[in-house]
């Protein structure tokens, strides 16, 4: 049984519940010319260039694996390890599936790690502060990290960072925040969260904020309220792409995903797209594929089993029908009795036959269509580990990632395809959101937008019904939600509350 914070506790019941911009002038894997590069254009190229005896498949992976920059583009150890009484370095298997040494053994080179600062409703100030007390919390805490563990990671501000990584041998920690809410309302918050290092932001989580819609989350409609974006939601990506922050649209509403490639002038990700079921709320379709593709950004796989598998969903989902209103209410409970909630899902789920988990192959399966439809330029790797619960069977963790690049390569995957997929499309797509700031000619703050929300642009809650996203949470084979629970009694706190925002990753998804 997984002990982690109540971030992956949750996450285990739903689960187990369950024109293009030009490209660089500088070639993907080569280190651009500085006095700190030693490496030349040649010589990187050369680490990826097949040797001239035959290779096995193994080895042809593993050699691609060495010469890669290796991005792993959602890793969420960044909760687990706030108010540092949990150390990367210390993690256990049973709590996670991405401690530090396993980081080091596959290879990675640059780790994206979300600042998850849970629903908006966190934004009203309470003990803990609001959102944005909570991402300066979960930032200090990869500070504290990096500080400790120097000889291994890295602050990265840019991706001449990650290629110095590379060369130096260590890995970049890449931070970003999962919930635009964080900035609370104010493009002041944004430029000072991304001189902490902060440089991408997911402009929703679960739910809808005062200026972009979501997609919404497992136990909650999707709500539009804005078709998309606010005027200020247009400025709060207009800033974000001056100042050089990738603007991530996972998460977003379609009419949101729309709105911001209606307003971007650099490429944009999907840190943790999800492709596979047509009727989840997340969906990139091909039409939506297409349009990223034209922007020049960049789809990144999510490994969760209930994005890849539509058998998975399904059981998933009908687990979800079944005891939702129970899990919302342990959701409620867990920051002061996480212990207790854990113990009630693992009952719950001792109820229920075992989930069949898909293969490792699955993810190759999304891939492959991401390829076909958006183009090999414009697909990553997402991952989603210690986020999601549930993974393919035999990916156990991290380290299990090298799985990826032997599967790739026995698809016919040609060299320079495979160090796209793991690692070069994204630091494209860094380098040129550096470069359309750079283009700007502007200053941080000097130069950076004053627009502030009026009255006019907060929507008046509640909205309207026919407002709800019509696309249905769970499969359409689930049976009808039960009738909504009694309220829950209030629990007594017992010992040193959990950190806010964790368990709301159960409504992530």
């Amino acid at each position: 049984m997984r002990t982690l914070s109540p971030l992956a506790l949750l996450a285990a019941a739903a689960l187990a519940a369950c024109a293009p911009p030009a490209p660089p002038a500088t070639p993907l894997f080569a280190e651009p010319a500085a006095a700190d590069s030693p490496l030349s254009t040649a010589a990187a190229a050369g680490a990826a260039e097949s040797p001239a005896s035959p290779e096995t498949p193994e080895q042809r992976a593993a050699r691609l694996r060495a010469a890669a920059i290796l991005v792993d583009g959602h890793n969420g150890v960044p909760s687990p390890v706030v108010g540092g009484a949990v150390d990367v370095a210390s993690l256990s298997r049973e709590a996670a599936r991405a401690d530090l040494a396993r980081i080091k053994a596959a290879g990675i080179t640059g780790e994206l790690f979300p600042i998850h600062v849970g629903a908006p409703h966190g934004q009203q100030p309470g003990p803990r502060g609001g959102a944005a007390r909570r991402a300066l919390d979960l930032i200090d805490g990869i500070y504290r990290q990096i500080e400790r563990h120097g000889a291994d990671l890295v602050l990265a501000r840019s991706a001449r960072d990650v290629r110095r990584a590379k060369r130096d041998g260590k890995i970049a920690a890449l931070m970003g925040i999962e919930g635009g809410h964080a900035i609370e309302n104010s493009l002041s918050a944004l430029r000072s969260f991304h001189r902490l290092g902060v440089r991408y932001m997911t402009l929703t989580h679960q739910s809808t904020n005062d200026w972009a819609d979501s997609a919404g989350g497992a136990l909650e409609p999707a709500i539009a309220r804005h078709r998309g974006l606010s005027p200020f939601g247009e400025e709060v990506v207009r800033e974000m792409q001056r100042i050089g922050m990738l603007v991530d649209v996972s998460h977003a509403s379609e009419a949101t995903f729309r709105a911001v490639l209606r307003v971007a002038k650099a490429p944009v990700i999907a840190a943790s797209s999800v492709r596979a079921q047509a009727h989840h709320r997340r969906r990139l379709d091909d039409d939506l594929l297409r349009a990223l593709s034209t922007n020049g950004g960049i789809a990144m796989v999510d490994f969760w089993a209930l994005f890849l598998d539509e058998a998975y969903a399904e059981q998933a989902g009908r687990f979800l029908q079944k005891h939702g209103a129970r899990l919302k209410e342990l959701s409620e409970r867990a920051p002061s009795d996480a212990a207790s909630a854990r113990d009630e899902i693992e009952k719950l789920r001792a109820q229920e036959a075992p989930i069949k988990l898909p293969p490792v192959s699955r993810i190759a399966d999304h891939i492959d269509d991401l390829v076909k439809v958006a183009g090999i330029d414009h697909v990553g790797l997402g991952s989603d580990f210690d986020g999601a619960d549930a993974l393919p069977g035999g990916l156990a963790g991290i380290d299990g990632r090298s799985m990826m690049t032997l599967e790739l390569v026995r698809r016919g995957y040609s060299d320079e395809d495979i160090l796209k997929i793991l690692g070069g499309n994204f630091l494209r797509i860094l380098e040129q959101a550096e470069a359309h700031a750079s283009s700007t000619g502007t200053a941080l703050s000097g130069d950076g937008s004053t627009r502030q929300l009026t009255a006019a642009e907060l929507p008046a809650p509640p909205p309207d019904p026919a407002a709800v996203d019509p696309r249905p949470l769970l499969p359409p084979s689930a049976p009808p939600p039960p009738a909504p629970a009694a309220a829950p009694k209030a629990v007594k706190p017992a010992g040193p509350p959990a950190p806010p925002g964790d368990l709301d990753l159960i409504m992530a998804r």
